[in-house]
């Protein structure tokens, strides 16, 4: 499963973390603007993604990057 950020290519400040078994899939949808959150700040590239090999880490990761400190990670390693 894929941990990624994606980074909106005309607002530079806007940032998405997601998870995903199929990363090609669902960076369509986001730039079709099929999901609701991230409509609006399309289109998106990918900025990071991150394979696991277990599903639990891999939304452990995705919730550790959406916290305060996760995002303070981004912000330093990403």
């Amino acid at each position: 499963m894929y941990v990624f950020i994606l980074s909106s290519i005309n607002n530079a400040d806007q940032e998405y973390v997601g998870s995903t078994k199929n990363l090609r899939h669902r960076i369509k949808k986001h730039n079709r603007g099929e999901q609701a959150h991230t409509a609006k700040f399309r289109p998106w590239k990918i900025k990071v993604a991150l394979w696991f090999d277990q599903q639990e880490k891999a939304i452990g990761f995705e919730k550790y990057l959406k916290s305060g400190s996760g995002r303070a990670f981004r912000s330093k390693h990403f």
